[in-house]
């Protein structure tokens, strides 16, 4: 698309004077009058409550835990708050004026960072693997999510800082600059066996992450124009890598929460360059376009969206929604656009991260009229046939009724779990079959053990367990499309026989339908399997699983009742909430009670206390061949 204008030569007469032409100007330019009070207040208040106190201190005993016990939170969590902190100070000392106290917390946040040995977080550093250590090596330096987050944060303070800085700390800005090109520009440039680079073909979110990062850091911190445009040039060529990657639909395998980090990274990288280089490098492709609907097309139902994979299923605080309207606003998609507008939130979060946060600041989304509140558009049918996803509601434009996913896919993506075939179920927005979502990461979660942790096991999905099997690893373990859904009929027929590790996808039959007029779902399961895989190492019968969150009620009379009782921030009142009805043929199945009590922080944040698994297991008699379907229904309580 953009052809000889990014080769190096182009880069360097283009790049000329890009600096005055971003967006994020200045603390001196009259663009920060325009900054609405209500849009920092919560952000004046911390930052006021934790000035003079000590920073947070990452020290060598929180940064070797990954190595010796699999803990990384310990270190993440004291490197991310001192980078919020910094991002407040920033703010606070653009905000007001070239008053010292603020200009002093910014020096000492930014001097702290360039003073700390590694950029990279522990849990990516291969220090370990090389040497045995557990300490960082400066000598050589780990360019990760964490390097390029500091390079990129430290960019954005020289932009709307610098000449501050100069007056009050001279050197600071030197010292930045040297760090950053040890730490960040020369192992870019010099090394191509980041894995991250994408150069096997696997592509994944921390590409379009790192290299929107050292876009920022190049344009902002590199002096020397050869090699700020030989660095921009390199970026270009990672972005378009993983534009290559992106499939017609738009879709991230990935799923909704790491949009933000992959696709939605890609666009600010893409976003900077359209600002850097006067709208020469302008980004109107196809597969943007598509990038930019996905979100919306996720959408369950006031914060909740799908998630597959490493995802919860409720949004972030904190999440750059601006971000998308621009983006939506640039492709001219109304609908992504809507959405977007419907969460942006008058006040910006500094877990975001700096260059997040400066153009919430900055680039703000026009308020609504005063009388009219943005709502999300909430299309009535989605499907992705790249990743095999559907998304069916009731009623288009309201989450009033019921929801229904459905997933094929493999096991084989991104921040896989083993979730080929299944299904999540929302009535009136919230989901009450659920996907459990991401527990806290460990070194187990992308260690050789992975799928001991239960999130990430079939076996806690709403999908069958033939003879208790659990699904295979890898993309041969995946679902085969027999039928695909439309806007009018949407049913989507699956073959997951494959994803067992059984000769024939068609060996078992998923179907997941949404009837509309009677307002019912029904999931319906039929398999034909061969009598030889029942051996003594497996169970002899078959078992199909639904996770639920919220309140179960089972009935004598063979029907299950689910209400939203208990999942945080969902009001319930019991008797006059509305439930999901489950009913099932044939009603001889025998019906297997489990809870899953959490103790995993990041779970109960999301579900509560507990989440429950509802087994039906067919009689041995049954196992080989055999039908099976749920019908569920809302209660009438209203």
């Amino acid at each position: 698309m953009w052809g000889r204008k990014v080769t190096n030569d182009s880069l360097e007469l283009l790049l000329v004077g890009s600096r005055d032409r971003l967006s994020i100007r200045p603390a001196d330019d009259d663009a920060w009058q325009g900054v609405a009070p209500a849009a920092v207040e919560l952000l004046v208040d911390q930052a006021t409550a934790e000035r003079g106190t000590p920073w947070p201190q990452p020290l060598v005993s929180h940064y070797s835990r990954y190595f010796r016990d699999g803990n990384r939170t310990a270190y993440e969590a004291l490197v991310g708050a001192r980078q919020q902190r910094l991002t407040r100070a920033v703010v606070m000392a653009a905000l007001r004026g070239d008053t010292t106290e603020w200009l002093d917390e910014v020096i000492d946040g930014a001097y702290l960072l360039c003073e700390q040995s590694s950029w990279s977080w522990a849990a990516h550093d291969d220090v370990f693997a090389v040497s045995g250590e557990v300490v960082p090596d400066p000598d050589r330096p780990f360019l990760d999510l964490g390097a390029g987050e500091v390079a990129a944060q430290l960019a954005w303070i020289d932009q709307v800082l610098g000449e501050r800085l100069d007056r009050r700390a001279p050197g600071l800005r030197r010292r930045m600059r040297y760090e950053t090109h040890c730490r960040v520009i020369q192992p870019f440039v010099d090394r191509f066996d980041w894995h991250w680079l994408g150069f096997d073909g696997d592509v994944h979110n921390w590409n379009p992450w790192i290299h929107s990062n050292i876009i920022a850091a190049a344009l902002l911190l590199v002096d020397d124009p050869q090699l700020q445009a030989h660095t921009i040039s390199r970026c270009i060529e990672g972005l378009d890598r993983f534009l290559a990657s992106i499939p017609d639909d738009g879709a991230i395998d990935e799923g909704f929460a790491y949009w933000w980090n992959g696709a939605g990274r890609a666009l600010e990288g893409l976003a900077i360059l359209d600002e850097a280089s006067g709208g020469v490098l302008s980004a109107d492709a196809p597969v943007v376009r598509a990038m930019v609907s996905f979100p919306h097309r996720m959408h369950l139902g006031g914060r909740w969206f799908l998630n597959v994979a490493d995802g919860p299923a409720r949004a972030a605080d904190g999440l750059p929604w601006d971000m998308l309207y621009r983006a939506a606003i640039r492709v001219g998609d109304v609908h992504a656009a809507q959405h977007a507008e419907a969460f942006v939130r008058d006040h910006v979060d500094s877990k975001a991260g700096l260059g997040r946060v400066l153009h919430s600041l900055l680039q703000p989304v026009p308020g609504p009229p005063a009388a009219k509140s943005p709502q999300p558009p909430l299309a009535a049918f989605s499907y992705l046939p790249s990743v095999q996803i559907m998304v069916a509601r009731q009623r288009s434009g309201s989450a009033h009724g019921l929801t229904l996913t459905a997933k094929g896919g493999h096991n084989g993506e991104h921040h896989n779990h083993r979730d080929v075939g299944s299904v999540v179920v929302a009535l009136d927005g919230v989901p009450l079959l659920v996907d459990a979502g991401q527990p806290t990461y460990t070194a187990q979660t992308f260690g050789p053990d992975r799928y001991q942790i239960r999130a990430m096991q079939s076996s806690w999905h709403n999908v069958p367990a033939p003879f208790g099997l659990e699904q295979g690893t890898g993309v041969e373990y995946g679902a085969t499309v027999i039928e695909e859904p439309t806007g009018a009929a949407p049913t989507l027929t699956l073959g997951l026989g494959t994803a067992y590790g059984f000769a024939q996808a068609e060996q078992w039959i998923r179907t997941a339908a949404l009837n509309r007029e009677d307002g019912s779902i029904v999931i319906g399961d039929r398999w034909e399997l061969p009598t030889s895989a029942n051996s003594q190492t497996r169970q002899p019968d078959v078992a199909i699983a639904y996770l639920i969150a919220g309140t179960l009620q089972l009935s004598d009379d063979g029907i299950a009742t689910v209400w939203s009782e208990g999942i945080p921030g969902v009001a319930c009142i019991p008797g006059h909430s509305r439930g999901l009805r489950l009913r099932w043929k044939p009603g001889t199945a025998v019906v297997h009670v489990d809870e899953w009590i959490l103790d995993d922080p990041l779970l109960q944040d999301i579900w509560g206390k507990k989440l429950t698994r509802l087994r039906f297991r067919s009689p041995s008699a049954t196992s080989a061949t055999g039908e099976f379907s749920v019908i569920m229904e809302a209660t009438n309580e209203q």
